[in-house]
């Protein structure tokens, strides 16, 4: 007893002491807007030293040689000049991400999405609590960044009405949305970027290849699931009695808080009901016009993975969401007049302004980068190098697992990091017959798993906070002591999935070999 008393503060103080100096080294770096403008700065220099001395590397195939070629030389300044609102506007994720979030835009503002995240988990008998609050926060997903501000406070509220640690549930919710946030058994927007930038970075190699929204959705179904239990199993038989042992709730929630939290209004039931039943039709209705082999939505000769049906699948999701959103506004008052749907939109995309920002830059930058040929020079000699080591498939996947993983502890936002990782890794693996559909499967994993062990991130921090209502002495060690358990189960059972994935040959998702 004693030796547990004298060693659990050592432990926390020294993991205190590690997460002080990644948030130090995270605060240091810039935005990534200024991140990607510095990188194009550094490949102008880089791409001009290499230009001259004359580095290039044997193309694909055996078709001649590419060559390094100088951003600072006229030819590239002049393209620099030239070609900015053209790189900006063909920007994969650009288009895709603004058409989905159409929707997404009406569901959210209507309060749709809110109400059914408080829908799934307020009335769930206790014993099924933590598993049902984990996988609604995999569904949650498809809200961004709004899952955390509705999903930790409700954790909270929900765990402590079932007579459980509110701590656990804020902890809950936190490790499903952060730790688990690239598996969804829904289409989400972050599916919508990462194709975006993999089928960038694959083009550069393959000019035809494209990959879907859909691309990885069979494997990110199957995570959502495991990942809910795994949550569930570390919580329940390790978590759960380290946290609620012995635990008084200094909670300062005010009970009429608690109890609206708790229940919905009669508007918003039938809301939910109207929009079930919209989206429920909306289904019957694409799928009964896809059944026909000689369907507008197939492809040729009656192909469904290959047709217009998965290729505009985010057009399709829009539409979803859109009508479901439309039909709760309706219900609740917040659709009156025609007008408030584009009201909505507008104000939907107005959040989607800062990633608008960094995209301009990420766009420039992946333009130049594609231009100098630095990017498949890197590729070529590095999958060269693998390939001369004779490395084991196995062993890259582990590097990259690790490598992304360590990236991802100070650089939190996924797009920027997928940006960085991309142009080198998807074409290098491509060129050992390893699809992009599998690389940036296992960066999904990467990129999710440590998202919640950095308290550069704002939402780590947030839910310190909503801790710190029921726990006043808990600090940055307290929560990180509560999700390392927590991330680390789940990166060892979502690797192995993979690999078990991986070696089954199983597609990731429609039309998406594994290797």
């Amino acid at each position: 007893m004693n030796t547990r008393t004298v060693t659990e503060p050592r432990a926390a103080r020294l993991l205190t002491r590690v997460l002080n100096r990644i948030e130090w080294a995270g605060n240091k770096l810039p935005h990534p807007f200024w991140l990607f403008v510095g990188l194009s700065a550094l490949l102008a220099v880089a791409s001009a030293l290499l230009d001259a001395l004359d580095v290039s590397a044997a193309a694909p195939g055996g078709d001649g040689t590419i060559e390094a070629r100088s951003l600072l030389s006229v030819e590239g300044i002049r393209g620099v000049v030239e070609n900015a609102a053209a790189n900006f506007t063909s920007f994969p994720p650009l288009a895709t991400a603004l058409l989905i979030m159409i929707g997404v835009s009406v569901a959210d503002k209507t309060g749709l999405l809110s109400t059914a995240l408080r829908a799934a988990v307020i009335r769930v008998p206790p014993k099924w609590v933590t598993f049902t609050l984990s996988f609604t926060a995999m569904v949650s997903h498809v809200a961004s960044d709004a899952a955390y501000i509705v999903l930790i406070p409700l954790g909270a509220i929900v765990f402590r009405s079932v007579g459980r640690s509110p701590v656990l549930g804020i902890v809950v919710a936190l490790v499903a949305i952060s730790a688990g946030t690239d598996a969804s058994p829904l289409i989400t927007p972050t599916d919508v970027i990462l194709s975006g930038l993999s089928t960038a970075a694959a083009q550069t190699l393959d000019p035809a290849l494209v990959v879907s929204p859909v691309a990885n959705y069979y494997f990110s179904l199957a995570s959502s699931i495991v990942l809910s239990v795994v949550i569930t199993v570390v919580v329940e038989k390790f978590l759960a009695r380290r946290i609620e042992q012995g635990e008084t709730d200094e909670g300062d929630l005010p009970a009429a808080e608690h109890e609206q939290a708790l229940h919905l209004t009669p508007q918003e039931r039938r809301g939910l009901q109207q929009a079930g039943w919209t989206a429920g039709v909306f289904i019957l209705l694409i799928t009964v016009a896809a059944l026909p082999p000689g369907s507008p939505l197939r492809g040729k000769n009656g192909a469904v993975v290959e047709s217009p049906l998965i290729s505009g699948i985010a057009f399709l999701f829009m539409l979803l969401f859109l009508l479901a959103g439309a039909a709760y506004g309706r219900a609740v008052g917040a659709v009156r007049t025609s007008r408030d749907i584009p009201d909505h939109i507008a104000a939907g995309l107005k959040d989607l302004a800062p990633i608008l920002v960094m995209f301009f830059a990420v766009s420039q930058f992946l333009a130049y980068f594609k231009w100098t040929h630095l990017g498949e020079i890197i590729a070529v000699k590095g999958s060269d190098l693998l390939r001369s080591a004779d490395t084991h498939t196995l062993l890259i996947f582990a590097g990259l697992l690790v490598m992304v993983s360590l990236i991802n502890l100070v650089v939190t936002s996924g797009s920027a990091q997928w940006s960085l990782v991309a142009p080198i890794f998807v074409p290098m693996l491509m060129l050992l017959d390893i699809p992009p559909q599998t690389t940036q499967a296992l960066y999904r994993i990467a990129d999710s798993c440590t998202n919640v062990v950095t308290p550069v991130s704002v939402y780590f921090v947030m839910a310190l906070g909503f801790i710190q209502r029921h726990r006043r002495s808990a600090g940055i060690g307290t929560l990180a002591s509560m999700t390392i358990p927590l991330a680390a189960c789940m990166f060892v059972v979502w690797t192995a999935l993979f690999l078990l994935w991986w070696a089954l040959g199983i597609p990731l998702g429609p039309g998406s070999p594994v290797r």
